[in-house]
């Protein structure tokens, strides 16, 4: 239709550009106009529709991110952290929304995120998971009411294949911890133990990383004092709630004007 968004997918023959493709099919209001592989891709010149499983779409996967992007209203990538922060300086040149899931960047590259926002409106969140941004929400609200009495240790699994640790989802509940105590997790955290390591630091928030399987993701906030524990916990099953999240943000961000926002402003959370 006229109206739809017209989104684009980087790293469409990955688990998730195939997700997010067939979400933005299955999602009234938008369409899939471009994607993207590498170079040397086996599934460039592929159907993308095909390729998702959906059907034939007209819309051939392709190795150049310029001309994609530059045909598109929102593009969304869950690549790897240099190929996402050209994502963002070709869609800040090209005026197309971003929706960026990609975990795993260094504090430069997360720089470069902040500077497309200055020319469009980008959604950065590490986890596209509605019930994953009502967790953040929640621990944050739980740190800020209970005490340092409450030791808070934060627990994730993952997939064999993830390679960053703790993932990114851990570090943004890390994060929501941390604002709820009104300290700076970089001051507290606490990421690696072994051998005699001591008793435990008061404040500290502690992170224990699990990797195994098919997992899409698991999480926990433990706030554990004497006598008793309060668990938060969210469990994915499918990677496609977070592909439903991200189509999700692209279409949130039509009426949008330039910014950095995260999956609390599309939810209205920050509104």
């Amino acid at each position: 239709m006229a109206n739809d968004i017209r989104i684009g997918i980087i790293g469409a023959a990955g688990r998730m550009g195939q997700m997010n493709i067939r979400q933005v099919t299955e999602t009234d209001g938008c369409i899939i106009a471009g994607a993207t592989e590498g170079p040397g891709n086996p599934a460039l010149g592929k159907d993308a529709g095909e390729l998702a499983g959906v059907g034939a779409l007209g819309v051939p996967l392709i190795d150049d991110a310029a001309a994609m992007i530059a045909n598109v209203d929102a593009v969304i990538d869950f690549t790897v952290p240099e190929a996402t922060v050209e994502t963002a300086r070709l869609a800040a040149q090209a005026g197309a929304a971003l929706i960026a899931g990609t975990t795993g960047l260094t504090p430069e590259q997360e720089e470069e995120i902040v500077k497309a926002a200055r020319h469009i409106p980008v959604v950065r969140a590490a986890n596209m998971s509605v019930g994953v941004t009502l967790l953040a929400a929640l621990t944050e609200q739980v740190a800020s009411t209970l005490g340092i009495d409450y030791d808070i240790e934060i627990l994730e699994m993952h997939h064999r294949h993830k390679v960053d640790a703790p993932s990114g989802t851990a570090l943004a509940l890390g994060e929501a911890a941390a604002r709820g105590r009104k300290v700076v997790l970089g001051e507290v955290k606490q990421a690696v133990r072994d051998g005699y390591t001591g008793a435990r630091t008061p404040g500290d928030i502690g992170f224990a990383t699990l990797r195994g399987g098919d997992i899409a993701g698991e999480h926990e906030v433990i706030f554990a004092a004497d006598g008793e524990r309060v668990i938060l916990s969210h469990k994915a099953s499918s990677r496609q709630v977070f592909a439903v999240g991200a189509v999700r943000a692209a279409l949130w961000t039509r009426n949008q004007p330039p910014g950095l926002y995260n999956m609390r402003n599309v939810l209205g959370f920050d509104s």
